[in-house]
Protein backbone atom coordinates (compact mmCIF):
# COMPACT_ATOMS: atom_id res chain seq x y z
CA UNK A 1 0.00 0.00 0.00
CA UNK A 2 2.83 2.25 1.13
CA UNK A 3 5.33 1.55 -1.39
CA UNK A 4 5.17 3.99 -4.17
CA UNK A 5 4.94 6.78 -1.02
CA UNK A 6 8.10 5.65 0.27
CA UNK A 7 10.37 4.65 -2.69
CA UNK A 8 10.04 1.02 -2.94
CA UNK A 9 9.48 -2.28 -4.76
CA UNK A 10 8.86 -4.60 -2.22
CA UNK A 11 7.33 -5.43 1.61
CA UNK A 12 10.09 -4.77 3.17
CA UNK A 13 8.71 -5.80 6.76
CA UNK A 14 6.65 -8.93 5.31
CA UNK A 15 5.58 -11.28 8.25
CA UNK A 16 6.15 -13.99 5.80
CA UNK A 17 9.60 -15.80 6.90
CA UNK A 18 11.43 -14.78 3.23
CA UNK A 19 14.96 -15.68 3.10
CA UNK A 20 15.76 -13.30 0.93
CA UNK A 21 15.63 -10.56 3.37
CA UNK A 22 17.11 -12.70 6.05
CA UNK A 23 19.58 -10.32 8.38
CA UNK A 24 22.43 -12.38 9.60
CA UNK A 25 24.14 -11.26 13.16
CA UNK A 26 26.94 -13.17 14.54
CA UNK A 27 24.41 -16.21 16.29
CA UNK A 28 22.49 -16.56 13.27
CA UNK A 29 25.55 -17.20 10.72
CA UNK A 30 26.80 -19.54 13.78
CA UNK A 31 23.75 -21.05 13.43
CA UNK A 32 23.38 -21.36 9.99
CA UNK A 33 27.00 -22.75 9.57
CA UNK A 34 26.51 -25.44 12.52
CA UNK A 35 23.18 -26.33 10.95
CA UNK A 36 25.13 -26.82 7.11
CA UNK A 37 27.90 -28.51 8.81
CA UNK A 38 26.01 -30.67 11.03
CA UNK A 39 23.54 -31.84 8.00
CA UNK A 40 26.75 -32.61 5.21
CA UNK A 41 28.78 -34.50 7.98
CA UNK A 42 25.98 -36.24 9.40
CA UNK A 43 26.03 -35.93 12.85
CA UNK A 44 22.84 -37.61 13.45
CA UNK A 45 20.47 -35.19 15.92
CA UNK A 46 20.65 -31.70 15.80
CA UNK A 47 18.91 -28.88 17.90
CA UNK A 48 18.06 -24.89 17.29
CA UNK A 49 16.56 -23.35 19.49
CA UNK A 50 15.29 -19.56 19.85
CA UNK A 51 12.51 -17.66 21.55
CA UNK A 52 9.66 -16.85 19.21
CA UNK A 53 10.00 -14.30 16.54
CA UNK A 54 13.92 -14.26 16.26
CA UNK A 55 14.02 -15.98 12.73
CA UNK A 56 14.38 -20.16 13.64
CA UNK A 57 12.24 -20.54 10.39
CA UNK A 58 13.40 -18.01 8.21
CA UNK A 59 17.14 -19.30 9.04
CA UNK A 60 15.41 -23.31 8.36
CA UNK A 61 14.10 -21.50 4.71
CA UNK A 62 17.57 -20.30 3.90
CA UNK A 63 19.27 -23.79 4.98
CA UNK A 64 17.14 -25.34 2.14
CA UNK A 65 18.27 -22.88 -0.62
CA UNK A 66 21.80 -22.72 0.42
CA UNK A 67 22.61 -26.45 0.41
CA UNK A 68 22.31 -27.89 -3.31
CA UNK A 69 19.99 -30.13 -3.73
CA UNK A 70 22.02 -32.69 -5.71
CA UNK A 71 23.73 -33.17 -1.95
CA UNK A 72 20.27 -33.05 0.41
CA UNK A 73 16.82 -34.61 0.20
CA UNK A 74 14.75 -32.91 2.83
CA UNK A 75 11.20 -33.75 4.53
CA UNK A 76 9.89 -30.74 6.78
CA UNK A 77 7.25 -31.63 8.84
CA UNK A 78 5.37 -27.72 10.06
CA UNK A 79 3.27 -28.84 11.87
CA UNK A 80 4.33 -31.42 14.72
CA UNK A 81 1.05 -31.66 16.65
CA UNK A 82 0.43 -35.21 15.43
CA UNK A 83 0.49 -38.89 16.21
CA UNK A 84 3.21 -40.77 15.99
CA UNK A 85 1.54 -42.82 12.64
CA UNK A 86 0.39 -39.41 11.43
CA UNK A 87 4.04 -37.80 11.54
CA UNK A 88 5.54 -41.00 10.23
CA UNK A 89 3.30 -40.66 7.28
CA UNK A 90 3.51 -36.77 6.80
CA UNK A 91 7.81 -37.29 6.67
CA UNK A 92 7.49 -40.25 4.03
CA UNK A 93 4.94 -37.65 2.25
CA UNK A 94 7.48 -34.39 1.88
CA UNK A 95 10.34 -37.30 0.79
CA UNK A 96 8.06 -37.70 -1.96
CA UNK A 97 6.98 -41.38 -1.42
CA UNK A 98 3.24 -41.26 -2.05
CA UNK A 99 2.23 -44.59 -1.89
CA UNK A 100 2.05 -44.88 1.71
CA UNK A 101 1.23 -48.92 3.24
CA UNK A 102 -1.15 -49.00 5.94
CA UNK A 103 0.82 -51.05 7.67
CA UNK A 104 3.41 -49.26 9.87
CA UNK A 105 6.06 -52.17 9.30
CA UNK A 106 5.73 -51.55 5.49
CA UNK A 107 6.17 -48.03 6.00
CA UNK A 108 9.13 -48.24 8.13
CA UNK A 109 10.87 -50.51 5.31
CA UNK A 110 9.65 -48.47 2.73
CA UNK A 111 11.82 -45.73 4.30
CA UNK A 112 14.55 -47.49 5.46
CA UNK A 113 14.78 -48.26 1.44
CA UNK A 114 14.44 -44.51 0.68
CA UNK A 115 17.69 -43.80 2.54
CA UNK A 116 19.68 -46.26 2.02
CA UNK A 117 18.83 -45.37 -1.63
CA UNK A 118 19.69 -41.82 -1.03
CA UNK A 119 23.01 -42.73 0.98
CA UNK A 120 23.45 -44.76 -2.70
CA UNK A 121 23.79 -41.77 -4.96
CA UNK A 122 25.84 -39.48 -2.26
CA UNK A 123 22.66 -37.24 -1.11
CA UNK A 124 22.19 -36.83 2.70
CA UNK A 125 18.09 -37.46 3.47
CA UNK A 126 17.54 -34.67 6.54
CA UNK A 127 14.09 -34.77 8.68
CA UNK A 128 13.62 -31.06 9.58
CA UNK A 129 10.58 -30.52 12.54
CA UNK A 130 9.53 -27.07 12.92
CA UNK A 131 7.80 -26.41 15.94
CA UNK A 132 9.66 -29.23 17.36
CA UNK A 133 8.80 -27.91 21.39
CA UNK A 134 5.42 -28.53 20.40
CA UNK A 135 6.03 -32.40 19.55
CA UNK A 136 4.61 -34.76 22.04
CA UNK A 137 6.65 -37.18 23.82
CA UNK A 138 5.53 -40.21 22.15
CA UNK A 139 6.10 -38.73 18.83
CA UNK A 140 9.64 -37.56 20.24
CA UNK A 141 10.40 -41.01 21.35
CA UNK A 142 9.03 -42.32 17.57
CA UNK A 143 11.49 -39.22 16.35
CA UNK A 144 14.38 -41.09 18.62
CA UNK A 145 13.56 -44.41 16.98
CA UNK A 146 13.91 -43.33 13.52
CA UNK A 147 17.16 -42.50 14.12
CA UNK A 148 18.10 -45.91 14.44
CA UNK A 149 18.54 -46.08 10.44
CA UNK A 150 22.17 -46.50 10.14
CA UNK A 151 24.80 -48.13 8.62
CA UNK A 152 28.35 -49.15 10.36
CA UNK A 153 29.87 -45.71 9.41
CA UNK A 154 26.88 -43.26 9.14
CA UNK A 155 23.67 -41.94 10.20
CA UNK A 156 21.23 -42.58 7.04
CA UNK A 157 19.20 -39.93 8.54
CA UNK A 158 20.00 -36.50 9.89
CA UNK A 159 17.35 -35.10 12.06
CA UNK A 160 16.76 -31.12 12.80
CA UNK A 161 14.59 -30.10 16.03
CA UNK A 162 13.84 -26.23 15.65
CA UNK A 163 11.68 -24.89 18.37
CA UNK A 164 11.58 -21.92 20.83
CA UNK A 165 13.59 -21.68 23.79
CA UNK A 166 10.81 -24.12 25.96
CA UNK A 167 12.30 -27.02 23.70
CA UNK A 168 15.26 -27.29 26.23
CA UNK A 169 13.09 -27.83 29.25
CA UNK A 170 10.87 -30.27 27.40
CA UNK A 171 14.82 -32.42 26.28
CA UNK A 172 15.75 -32.22 30.06
CA UNK A 173 12.83 -34.40 30.70
CA UNK A 174 14.01 -37.66 32.35
CA UNK A 175 12.11 -39.62 30.00
CA UNK A 176 13.26 -38.34 27.24
CA UNK A 177 17.02 -38.41 28.46
CA UNK A 178 17.56 -41.37 25.57
CA UNK A 179 16.86 -38.85 23.08
CA UNK A 180 19.17 -35.98 24.29
CA UNK A 181 21.67 -37.93 24.48
CA UNK A 182 21.70 -38.55 21.36
CA UNK A 183 21.88 -34.89 20.63
CA UNK A 184 25.33 -34.12 18.75
CA UNK A 185 25.12 -30.60 18.34
CA UNK A 186 23.03 -27.94 20.01
CA UNK A 187 22.33 -24.14 18.31
CA UNK A 188 20.93 -21.08 19.52
CA UNK A 189 19.74 -17.96 18.49
CA UNK A 190 18.70 -14.87 20.28
CA UNK A 191 17.58 -11.78 20.22
CA UNK A 192 18.82 -8.58 18.32
CA UNK A 193 20.58 -5.91 20.48
CA UNK A 194 19.62 -2.09 20.41
CA UNK A 195 22.27 -1.73 17.25
CA UNK A 196 20.97 -5.10 15.83
CA UNK A 197 17.72 -3.62 15.04
CA UNK A 198 18.96 -0.08 13.87
CA UNK A 199 20.39 -2.52 11.33
CA UNK A 200 17.98 -4.73 10.75
CA UNK A 201 15.78 -2.14 9.64
CA UNK A 202 18.20 -0.59 7.51
CA UNK A 203 18.89 -4.38 5.68
CA UNK A 204 14.93 -4.89 4.90
CA UNK A 205 14.70 -1.11 3.77
CA UNK A 206 17.57 -1.87 1.06
CA UNK A 207 16.42 -5.33 0.15
CA UNK A 208 12.88 -3.96 -0.46
CA UNK A 209 14.50 -1.88 -3.40
CA UNK A 210 14.64 1.13 -1.76
CA UNK A 211 15.35 4.24 -3.95
CA UNK A 212 15.57 6.83 -0.51
CA UNK A 213 16.83 6.61 2.64
CA UNK A 214 14.74 4.66 5.58
CA UNK A 215 12.54 6.81 7.29
CA UNK A 216 12.67 6.15 10.91
CA UNK A 217 14.18 8.93 13.07
CA UNK A 218 17.16 7.55 15.57
CA UNK A 219 14.48 8.45 18.34
CA UNK A 220 12.00 5.90 16.65
CA UNK A 221 14.57 3.49 16.14
CA UNK A 222 14.91 3.42 19.55
CA UNK A 223 11.66 3.17 20.69
CA UNK A 224 10.93 0.43 18.25
CA UNK A 225 14.13 -1.71 19.96
CA UNK A 226 12.74 -0.81 23.06
CA UNK A 227 9.17 -1.95 22.51
CA UNK A 228 9.97 -5.43 20.36
CA UNK A 229 12.87 -6.63 22.92
CA UNK A 230 14.94 -7.13 19.60
CA UNK A 231 12.80 -10.01 18.39
CA UNK A 232 12.70 -9.76 14.63
CA UNK A 233 8.91 -10.40 14.09
CA UNK A 234 7.82 -7.89 16.41
CA UNK A 235 10.12 -5.41 14.68
CA UNK A 236 8.44 -6.07 11.56
CA UNK A 237 5.01 -5.41 13.13
CA UNK A 238 5.99 -2.48 14.60
CA UNK A 239 7.55 -1.17 11.57
CA UNK A 240 4.86 -1.98 9.27
CA UNK A 241 2.30 -0.37 10.97
CA UNK A 242 4.28 2.71 11.55
CA UNK A 243 4.60 3.07 7.61
CA UNK A 244 1.23 2.55 7.05
CA UNK A 245 0.02 4.84 9.76
CA UNK A 246 3.00 7.73 8.38
CA UNK A 247 1.27 6.57 4.56
CA UNK A 248 -2.31 7.52 6.28
CA UNK A 249 -1.15 10.91 7.31
CA UNK A 250 0.90 11.78 4.35
CA UNK A 251 4.46 11.89 6.51
CA UNK A 252 7.49 11.24 4.93
CA UNK A 253 9.13 10.72 7.93
CA UNK A 254 8.53 8.18 10.87
CA UNK A 255 8.99 9.65 14.46
CA UNK A 256 8.26 8.15 18.01
CA UNK A 257 4.76 9.19 17.34
CA UNK A 258 3.78 7.03 14.51
CA UNK A 259 6.04 4.11 16.57
CA UNK A 260 4.12 4.22 19.95
CA UNK A 261 0.98 4.78 18.05
CA UNK A 262 1.45 1.39 16.46
CA UNK A 263 3.24 -0.23 19.12
CA UNK A 264 -0.83 0.42 20.77
CA UNK A 265 -2.88 -0.53 18.13
CA UNK A 266 -0.61 -4.04 18.68
CA UNK A 267 -1.02 -3.95 22.32
CA UNK A 268 2.61 -4.40 23.11
CA UNK A 269 2.47 -1.56 25.31
CA UNK A 270 0.68 -3.92 28.17
CA UNK A 271 -2.08 -0.95 27.93
CA UNK A 272 0.50 1.54 28.74
CA UNK A 273 0.69 4.84 26.19
CA UNK A 274 4.19 6.23 26.96
CA UNK A 275 4.96 9.80 26.74
CA UNK A 276 5.45 11.40 23.28
CA UNK A 277 6.86 14.62 23.07
CA UNK A 278 4.58 17.34 21.29
CA UNK A 279 6.79 18.32 18.45
CA UNK A 280 5.04 15.96 15.29
CA UNK A 281 7.07 13.98 13.08
CA UNK A 282 7.24 16.03 10.07
CA UNK A 283 9.35 18.60 12.74
CA UNK A 284 12.27 16.29 12.97
CA UNK A 285 15.29 16.55 10.25
CA UNK A 286 16.33 13.29 8.72
CA UNK A 287 19.72 13.13 8.43
CA UNK A 288 21.45 10.02 5.95
CA UNK A 289 22.39 7.53 8.19
CA UNK A 290 26.04 7.83 6.95
CA UNK A 291 26.47 11.49 8.61
CA UNK A 292 25.10 10.67 12.21
CA UNK A 293 27.75 11.41 14.41
CA UNK A 294 28.67 9.89 17.86
CA UNK A 295 30.41 10.94 20.90
CA UNK A 296 33.84 9.21 21.64
CA UNK A 297 32.61 7.77 25.38
CA UNK A 298 34.69 10.24 28.39
CA UNK A 299 37.98 9.16 29.73
CA UNK A 300 38.15 7.48 33.33
CA UNK A 301 38.77 11.47 35.17
CA UNK A 302 34.93 11.99 33.34
CA UNK A 303 36.00 13.87 30.58
CA UNK A 304 36.29 13.73 26.54
CA UNK A 305 39.20 13.31 24.84
CA UNK A 306 40.32 16.93 23.69
CA UNK A 307 38.15 18.69 25.96
CA UNK A 308 41.71 18.94 28.45
CA UNK A 309 42.76 21.50 25.89
CA UNK A 310 39.66 23.36 24.77
CA UNK A 311 39.09 21.28 21.56
CA UNK A 312 35.53 20.00 20.86
CA UNK A 313 34.85 16.01 22.09
CA UNK A 314 36.23 14.06 19.16
CA UNK A 315 33.42 12.30 16.98
CA UNK A 316 33.10 9.68 14.32
CA UNK A 317 30.69 8.20 11.19
CA UNK A 318 28.27 5.48 13.13
CA UNK A 319 29.67 2.17 11.66
CA UNK A 320 27.78 1.23 8.97
CA UNK A 321 25.77 -2.21 7.60
CA UNK A 322 29.03 -3.29 6.49
CA UNK A 323 31.41 -2.34 9.27
CA UNK A 324 28.99 -3.99 11.39
CA UNK A 325 28.99 -7.44 9.85
CA UNK A 326 32.64 -6.99 9.78
CA UNK A 327 33.20 -6.49 13.65
CA UNK A 328 31.37 -10.18 14.33
CA UNK A 329 35.15 -11.49 14.15
CA UNK A 330 37.29 -14.20 12.97
CA UNK A 331 35.39 -17.40 11.00
CA UNK A 332 34.16 -20.15 13.76
CA UNK A 333 34.39 -23.00 14.13
CA UNK A 334 31.74 -23.90 11.94
CA UNK A 335 32.01 -21.68 9.53
CA UNK A 336 35.66 -23.15 8.74
CA UNK A 337 34.57 -26.01 8.56
CA UNK A 338 31.47 -25.62 6.35
CA UNK A 339 34.77 -24.13 4.07
CA UNK A 340 36.08 -27.44 4.13
CA UNK A 341 33.15 -29.44 2.89
CA UNK A 342 33.08 -27.38 -0.45
CA UNK A 343 30.47 -24.07 0.21
CA UNK A 344 33.39 -21.73 1.22
CA UNK A 345 32.03 -19.30 -1.25
CA UNK A 346 28.42 -19.36 0.09
CA UNK A 347 28.04 -15.63 1.02
CA UNK A 348 25.68 -16.22 3.85
CA UNK A 349 28.32 -18.28 6.24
Amino acid sequence: MYHQFFGLTKDPFSMTPDPAFLFLTAPHREALAGLTYSILSRKGFVVLTGDAGTGKTTLLSRIFQSIPATRVRFSVVLNPTLTPAEFLELALLDFGITNIPASKAQRLTLLQQFLVDTHKKGQVAVLVVDEAHKLPPDVLEEIRLLSNFELAETKLLQIVLAGQTELGDLLNRQDLRQLKQRVAVRLAIQPLSPTGVDHYIQHRWQKAGATQPQPFQLEAVARIAQYSHGIPRLVNSLCDNALMLAFAKGDKVIGVAHVVEAATDLDVLNGRRPPVRPAVASQYPVRPRMERRVEIPATSNGTTPGAQNGTEPATGPVPTLQRYQRREGKPSAFRRLVGKLGLASNPDI
